[in-house]
C-alpha cells in the first residue's frame, strides 16, 4: 500500500527517511490535499531505474524480432570473433 504523508512532515527528516527504507516503494508527498512530491530511497530509486533500462533494451530486442533484424547464434558469433580478433 502506498505511504502517504503531508509535505509538513518532511521537517522531521529522520521519521521520512525511515519511512522510505521501511517501505521500500515511493512516498508520495502532499500539498494541500494534492499531490506534490514523491520520494524514496537510494536502493528503491536504483532499483527502479534499473527495471526501466531493462524493460526498455527488452522492447527494443522485441521491434528488432518483429521487424527481422535478427540473424542466427552462430553468424552473429563468427562476426563478433572476427572483429575482435577471437
Amino acid at each position: 500500500m502506498p505511504q502517504i504523508v503531508p509535505i509538513r512532515d518532511l521537517k522531521n527528516t529522520t521519521n521520512i527517511s525511515s519511512l522510505c527504507h521501511d517501505s521500500q516503494e515511493p512516498v508520495f508527498v502532499t500539498k494541500n490535499g494534492y499531490g506534490d512530491l514523491v520520494i524514496m530511497s537510494m536502493d528503491v530509486y536504483e532499483r527502479s531505474t534499473y527495471l526501466c533500462d531493462v524493460y526498455g533494451k527488452l522492447e527494443e530486442a522485441k521491434l528488432d524480432l518483429e521487424e527481422g533484424r535478427v540473424s542466427p547464434a552462430d553468424e552473429s558469433l563468427k562476426r563478433i570473433r572476427e572483429k575482435y580478433g577471437i
